[in-house]
């Protein structure tokens, strides 16, 4: 199984802008800019990589852990999961923080975090992310 994205740049690095498409058409021609990127501290001025392996990260990581919990015959009513994806100019991305709270009916917290933890290391995206420094905090609603 492949999935593919296209980034279309035009200009330079700090003047220069591009787009972003995926093969979903979940989004198309999403803007992104070195501002974007480096400058803008709301995130509001467009997208940018790391936000996307973030999305990618959280995504994934959900899955995962709603199928341990399953497995464990304690489905999950709900998990929100955040990944903050630090990127540092000059070194590059240097960890990816993920926080799950989770409304999971029948389960202890020490289980709970167990799933949690056993998610974060098989979640496929954070095996490819394994340069970096991956944390969770993953706690019950």
């Amino acid at each position: 199984m492949k999935r593919t994205a296209t980034a279309n740049w035009q200009g330079s690095l700090q003047q220069g802008a591009g787009t972003l498409d995926v093969m979903s058409g979940a989004f198309a021609a999403l803007p992104y800019t070195f501002k974007g990127r480096f400058v803008d501290e709301s995130g509001k001025s467009g997208t940018n990589p790391e936000e996307l392996i973030g999305a990618a990260h959280a995504g994934c990581y959900a899955m995962q852990l709603s199928h341990f919990l399953a497995e464990n015959g304690t489905p999950a009513e709900n998990l929100k999961v955040t990944a903050a994806v630090e990127l540092i100019p000059g070194t590059g991305i240097t960890g990816s923080a993920l926080t799950v709270e989770g409304k999971v009916p029948g389960i202890d917290a020490a289980k709970f975090g167990e799933l949690a933890e056993k998610a974060k290391a098989e979640c496929p995206v954070s095996r490819a992310l394994g340069a970096i420094n991956v944390t969770l905090d993953a706690r019950l609603a």
